[in-house]
């Protein structure tokens, strides 16, 4: 065999062993059933709370509403005439959700080219990121879960603006992300992982 067949059927067999489990965890409602079937989560959201003081409730309350825990979660196609794929809503990709844009200012700040959107520790790591420019530029506190996700899904200067003030669906949808970040860390530590 020659050395390059030999070299690509090693580079077949180790890429297929990178494959990723884009699954939904079985019971959303549970932080203590996701963070023990996902093992990786935790590891993750402790990481980014060491670094950024962010919550593991937030963090996890906030990915359960960006995207469900779905690693590779695009938004829905938009249809022009009802039938033909025109493209998708917006950029926002992965847990986070993250617009390409602000992927990107992210992986020139502090991520590295490297950062994957689909990768739970750079994603947490987004969300610290990000959620600590918020605190420094509006005065959010870290444990303020509602309001930091209005500013997450308004832009700062959309939150400054009291642009969210005017969709009662965003404001209603913000007090569900606190209240289940306020669930969330009650079965957290009830399991006694944070």
């Amino acid at each position: 065999m020659s050395r390059l067949f030999r070299a690509i059927i090693l580079l077949v067999a180790l890429g297929s062993c990178g494959s990723r489990n884009f699954s939904v965890p079985r019971n959303l409602d549970n932080a203590c059933q996701i963070v023990s079937e996902r093992p990786a989560y935790l590891r993750a959201f402790k990481a980014t709370e060491r670094k950024w003081g962010v919550p593991v409730s937030a963090l996890m309350a906030i990915i359960y509403q960006e995207s469900k825990f779905i690693g590779n979660n695009r938004t829905p196609h938009r249809y022009a005439l009802g039938v033909i794929p025109i493209g998708r809503q917006s950029s926002a990709f992965g847990y986070s959700q993250a617009l390409d844009g602000t992927w990107k200012e992210y992986q020139r700040a502090e991520g590295g080219s490297g950062a994957r959107r689909d990768n739970i520790r750079d994603a947490t790591d987004f969300m610290g990121w990000y959620m600590s420019l918020t605190k420094a530029e509006v005065g959010l506190a870290m444990n303020d879960t509602r309001n930091q996700y209005l500013a997450y899904h308004d832009g700062r200067t959309g939150y400054k603006r009291g642009t969210w003030k005017n969709k009662s669906w965003l404001v209603r949808i913000a007090n569900e992300v606190d209240a289940r970040a306020v669930m969330y860390d009650a079965q957290l530590r009830s399991c006694r992982k944070i």
